[in-house]
């Protein structure tokens, strides 16, 4: 048995606890902190739990939809958009995004944890929900496909995982193209909860699970450079020559993907100045309340600053990489959260003329609901520092000795095995099967 963990130890790259017990006290103070925060949180959420949902959250029945499921969306977009940035690589054969799969798919999973923690707090009666929705399912109720499929997306990703660390490419891309299929089937479904909302103007129509998809991408883009470079300051020799070269890879990906948002921005604000049902809340973005959160940070901290720096840093910089995307995803929580909030802050009254809802409703969010939100993001952070220790940043073990007939893949870093007659090249497209 003990042999037998061994074996899988070097098979993952496992470096279990002691790789916890031997890093800095620094590293182990960062950890304390966000495993301290992440219980407080916790607390929290279950002492506003049993003092009562409307009690202890800002959340109306004018404003049912709070920072909690703001908060939410930025996990379960970042989660999904780090699943089809690693798809490219090793789904559909993008071998020089192959490096990014383990830390992507990684974080993919633990992100989605981090949101379902959150969205347990929102829910009034999680468990209730969780027993009707398999015993008495609504296929009517985007809601309940929205449940369902982020759960089977979850159990796929898992699997992935599963099959990426134990270097079975055939089975961790099928896992991997379900996971995809699954998880842009739960995303767009999200985005059509808001779009499928007549009394919501500022969200009604077909674009919102269009952009959410999209919107995904770019987030995956960002989130695995910020974690990758971040992983490069904690251990710089996951920096090789192939990482490097996926880096610059997302890079590139990702800048074409703020391009594209910034599109869509454009025109989400120059078709809404001209609707009736959306102008009061675009002025809201552009002069109003909301002028500073779409302005400074969706715009400026979202978009344009990374834009700039990732196109500097030429794909090769990576404390630039570091600072961009880690602005850009403070910017892409501001995105989030301007299309959750806003979007209700137009009275369902104000259409029919009623004179008392004639400006845009207030909603701040309570302490109940920042500490839950912080304690979701606090996880993420853990999970991500122990990953980064346990998983020896998520590389394969390297062997001193490759076996005769083997190498190591340039894409993957796992050790594969020529046939008779077969070039390196060859033996990489078998294994990975590419088209």
């Amino acid at each position: 048995m003990t042999g037998r963990m061994v074996d899988i130890s070097k098979r993952w790259g496992f470096h279990g606890v002691e790789a916890l017990k031997n890093s800095s006290p620094m590293y182990k103070m960062v950890m304390g902190i966000f495993a301290i925060v992440t219980l407080i949180g916790a607390a929290i959420g279950i002492q506003g739990f049993f003092a009562g949902y409307h009690h202890v959250y800002g959340v109306t029945k004018q404003i049912p939809w709070g920072l909690l499921i703001s908060t939410y969306i930025f996990c379960v977009v970042t989660s999904t958009g780090l699943c089809i940035i690693s798809s490219i690589g090793h789904v559909f054969g993008g071998e020089a995004f192959m490096p990014i799969a383990k830390r992507a798919v990684f974080m993919s999973i633990m992100f989605m944890l981090g949101g379902f923690l959150i969205i347990f707090f929102d829910i009034e009666n999680p468990f209730r929900m969780a027993i009707w929705n398999v015993i008495s399912p609504n296929f009517s109720s985007n809601m309940w496909w929205m449940g369902t499929l982020y759960g089977a997306y979850l159990v796929f990703m898992v699997i992935e995982y599963y099959f990426l660390l134990d270097q079975n490419h055939s089975l961790s891309r099928l896992m991997g193209f379900f996971g995809l299929m699954v998880g842009i089937a739960a995303h767009s479904n999200l985005g059509g909860i808001f779009g499928m909302l007549h009394g919501r103007h500022f969200w009604y129509g077909p674009y919102l699970p269009i952009y959410f998809i999209i919107s995904a991408a770019m987030s995956g883009g960002c989130a695995i450079l910020f974690f990758t470079t971040l992983g490069w300051k904690i251990n710089p020799d996951i920096m090789n020559q192939r990482m490097e070269r996926a880096i610059k890879s997302v890079t590139q990906v990702t800048i074409f993907l703020i391009c594209t948002i910034i599109f869509f921005t454009i025109w989400k604000i120059v078709t809404g100045m001209v609707s009736e049902g959306k102008h009061l809340i675009i002025m809201s973005f552009l002069t109003g309340d909301y002028a500073i959160n779409f302005w400074v940070f969706e715009i400026f901290l979202g978009m344009i600053l990374p834009l700039y720096l990732l196109f500097k840093s030429r794909g090769n910089n990576f404390n630039m990489i570091l600072w961009a995307t880690g602005l850009m995803m403070i910017g892409i929580f501001f995105m989030r959260y301007d299309i959750v909030i806003p979007g209700q802050m137009e009275s369902v009254y104000h259409s029919l003329g009623v004179v008392e809802e004639a400006n845009l409703l207030i909603y701040i969010p309570s302490f109940h609901e920042i500490m839950i939100s912080i304690m979701g993001i606090s996880f993420i952070a853990l999970a991500y520092f122990a990953g980064e220790k346990m998983l020896n940043g998520h590389q394969l073990e390297k062997h001193e000795i490759v076996p005769e007939g083997g190498y190591i893949c340039p894409g993957c870093g796992a050790i594969h095995f020529m046939e008779e007659g077969e070039s390196e090249e060859d033996a990489m497209k078998r294994h990975h099967r590419i088209w």
